[in-house]
């Protein structure tokens, strides 16, 4: 098969052919028909990641269809079309017997604990816990779009965050999971309060149904969206992950606020100080959110099929396995809008 892998890291991936996966007894072969290229692959790619060794294959937000089955596995045949969530659980732990299979003790991440999805086809075990079944009206590349950031947000938002119609929700930061989140928060009934610093990704928030747009190149943001909401956000989200958008969300929550923290803090951003007097003061939550399981996803199938949200909007470019090397240098830019997902291999 034909794959993409890191052999260095920061320097351009190596597009190769590889010998074909074999499924575990638990597990299956999936041939990738589209996969998102995400800011945490792009991190594997900097080196801020522990990866098994190198060179290795990046990719975990995948779709496609099964292409051959592990001698254990009940359920799933060749053919069907799925998709999978980026935290895999191995269904025996206790957070996972307990329904957590997103923060599953052994923890198996597709790209990271091993080789991913940027290639045509992908090992994936423990498939009867964490396979999801596409419904026939989502195509693979939107389906794509879906893991990590779209179900990342949305578990943010409603189980973690406890988002409720009416309340304020600010979004620090409008890459792939801000927006899910905007477009999330607002088919759930919130008002959202949308800050980046770049132009292009604070539109598309405002066409996704941001009533507020703060430009944190021109405006504080705390101020701002304290102004904005007569007093706070009742829910805040950092979808970025520094310093100072984990203290921005803290900070601009209103008296009993839930900060949300889901954007990943490495390196010299790994401890920001937390200004807990404030937290005490104002009893505010501080909850981090880490994906979602596969038993969660019938929910989000039910808000795209009612038309409440289309993730196929964050979708903004498709491009080839050889030309994934050069989105994941322009990352560190934090440029671009919106999704960008590979569906030629």
């Amino acid at each position: 098969m034909r794959a993409a892998q890191i052999t260095a890291f920061q320097r351009p991936l190596r597009i190769a052919d590889v010998p074909d996966p074999t499924p575990g007894e638990r597990g299956v072969v999936l041939r990738v028909e589209a996969t998102g290229i995400c800011l945490s692959d792009w991190h594997a790619w900097m080196g801020h990641e522990t990866l098994p060794g190198l060179p290795h294959v990046p990719g975990h937000e995948m779709a496609g269809t099964i292409a051959e089955v592990g001698s254990g596995v009940e359920g799933w045949l060749v053919g069907d079309r799925v998709t999978v969530p980026f935290s895999i659980g191995c269904g025996e732990c206790r957070p996972c017997m307990e329904g957590h299979l997103n923060t599953c003790d052994v923890g198996f991440t597709p790209g990271f604990t091993t080789w991913g999805s940027f290639a045509e086809l992908v090992s994936i075990d423990h498939a009867e816990h964490n396979l999801v079944r596409l419904p026939s009206g989502i195509e693979p590349v939107h389906a794509a779009a879906l893991g990590c950031r779209f179900i990342t947000a949305f578990r943010a938002l409603a189980d973690r965050g406890r988002i409720q119609k009416g309340e304020w929700l600010a979004v620090h930061g409008c890459g792939g999971v801000g927006l899910s989140a905007v477009m999330i928060g607002v088919a759930m009934g919130a008002r959202v309060v949308a800050v980046d610093i770049d132009s292009g990704s604070l539109q598309m928030a405002g066409e996704l149904g941001a009533e507020v747009l703060v430009d944190g190149n021109v405006a504080k943001p705390v101020s701002a969206i304290m102004a904005a909401t007569d007093g706070g956000a009742d829910v805040s989200i950092d979808a970025v992950g520094t310093t100072t958008t984990a203290l921005n969300s803290i900070r601009c929550l209103r008296k009993h606020g839930r900060h949300v923290q889901v954007g990943l803090l490495l390196g010299d951003d790994a401890t920001p100080p937390i200004p807990m007097e404030r937290v005490i003061m104002r009893e505010l939550e501080i909850l981090g959110s880490r994906g979602m399981s596969a038993t969660d996803y019938p929910r989000v199938f039910e808000m795209i099929e009612s038309g409440r949200v289309d993730p196929a909007r964050l979708v903004t470019g498709t491009v080839a396995l050889d030309e994934a090397s050069g989105v994941l240098e322009r990352m560190g830019e934090f440029g671009g809008v919106g999704m960008t997902v590979i569906d030629r291999f």
